[in-house]
């Protein structure tokens, strides 16, 4: 159960996302695979917004808690988490109430299957089994605990 914070600040965080700019699309560009880039840059600039700031709470927990820093496969899974929304393309006011309905239509129900769909758009891009591992849920306990952590604040 999302809490009514989490969703008030990803509801928040929707309606003010800006663009990358110039030196963020490089950074991701230099994180990704070209396959798994053209799938990012299908993602709504609110998503690749979320995906970046994911990306920068991932980082540094791993480098505080493990003391090294993240391997780029793990990243990826980092900038990758939500690519299947891409399958779901409902807009903000639509994804909250999906949120609180759950799946009860088609559209929702894609919504809330996001993350399988995402693993199976990555397997069909070539992204490596470490990624594909982490976004199953599976593999290093310790970046799957980092990645999870940094996506629910």
């Amino acid at each position: 159960m999302i809490s009514p914070w989490h969703l008030a600040k990803r509801l928040a965080g929707a309606v003010v996302a800006k663009r990358l700019s110039t030196v963020e699309v490089n950074e991701v560009a230099a994180i990704l695979a070209p396959a798994e880039l053209q799938l990012f840059r299908q993602l709504s600039t609110a998503d690749q917004r979320h995906a970046l700031q994911v990306l920068g709470r991932f980082d540094a927990f791993v480098a505080n808690d493990l003391r090294v820093a993240p391997p780029v496969v793990a990243r990826r899974a980092a900038l990758l988490h939500d690519i299947g929304k891409v399958q779901a393309p409902l807009g903000t006011l639509l994804r909250v109430v999906a949120t609180v309905v759950g799946p009860r239509t088609a559209a929702f129900r894609r919504y809330h299957e996001h993350e399988v769909i995402g693993v199976t758009m990555l397997e069909h891009a070539g992204s490596d089994v470490t990624t594909l591992m982490l976004l199953r849920g599976q593999g290093d306990a310790q970046l799957l605990a980092a990645l999870r952590r940094a996506d629910a604040i």
